[in-house]
């Protein structure tokens, strides 16, 4: 399969899990069924400074998430804040819980691939 970049769907999302602005989600899967029903997303995301997703738990499963672009402020569930930059990875497991919202001057992107522990 190949999927040209101008048919991906792109999704917003306006105060993504109780946060701020909008989140941008470009799918590269779409759902399970393109992730051999072993995920949920796999996503190309993009917030602007200033947005973010709020704090969230993961209940049956974890999330990765690659930061391509930007700069982000990341809490996990200890409620410890740490700034990413490009390259760097965040893993949170199920059980666990983070936020992550873009700070600085220009777009945080990053991808983000969710996949299914139980």
């Amino acid at each position: 399969m190949i999927r040209r970049q101008r048919k991906q769907v792109s999704v917003q999302v306006e105060e993504p899990q109780n946060g701020d602005g909008l989140l941008v989600m470009k799918k590269i899967l779409n759902g399970p069924d393109e992730l051999d029903q072993k995920g949920r997303a796999f996503n190309h995301c993009f917030l602007d400074p200033g947005s973010g997703l709020g704090y969230h738990k993961h209940n049956g499963t974890m999330e990765t998430m690659y930061i391509l672009k930007g700069e982000a402020e990341y809490m996990d569930e200890k409620g410890d804040k740490t700034i990413l930059y490009p390259g760097d990875v965040t893993i949170t497991d199920s059980g666990q819980g983070h936020s992550i919202y873009a700070i600085g001057t220009e777009t945080l992107e990053f991808i983000a691939l969710v996949l299914f522990k139980e």
